[in-house]
């Protein structure tokens, strides 16, 4: 049997959560991401570990692997800020050439702070993500 996704939500408060992250600056950059992904979901966020999640979705692979993940979602960590769209970045070319300095994985953008990227390109991308998964997997 295959084992559920490691990561689930949790009852912390994210504004506390990112109220802890230092420098500033990654603070005041990881709030306005939060904002901005509020605005394009229309929902609060809530924690997944480490992560800062909007809205959820149940997956089922062929494998037999299900379980709950968040939708669209972003993440401070020790070099960078992880921002995460589940559809992963391969269909977006285009957005990322017009982002700026940026790193990407999978389902992983990494960015070392906002003044780093075009702040237009970076809600474009993140609205994408997010309206791809509602296509895929409506609420």
């Amino acid at each position: 049997m295959s084992k559920a996704n490691k990561t689930q939500k949790t009852k912390i408060s994210p504004v506390r959560f990112l109220n802890d992250v230092s420098p500033d600056q990654k603070r005041d950059d990881c709030l306005k991401i939060m904002d901005m992904q509020k605005e394009i979901t229309g929902l609060e966020p809530e924690m997944w570990g480490a992560i800062i999640g909007f809205g959820d979705y149940h997956y089922k692979y062929e494998s037999g692997r299900e379980g709950d993940f968040f939708r669209l979602g972003f993440a401070p960590r020790a070099q960078n800020i992880s921002i995460y769209i589940m559809p992963g970045y391969q269909d977006f070319d285009d957005e990322l050439s017009r982002l700026g300095k940026h790193k990407v994985g999978k389902s992983c953008l990494y960015i070392k702070r906002l003044s780093d990227v075009d702040e237009e390109v970076l809600r474009e991308i993140m609205a994408k993500g997010y309206r791809l998964m509602e296509e895929k997997y409506p609420s």
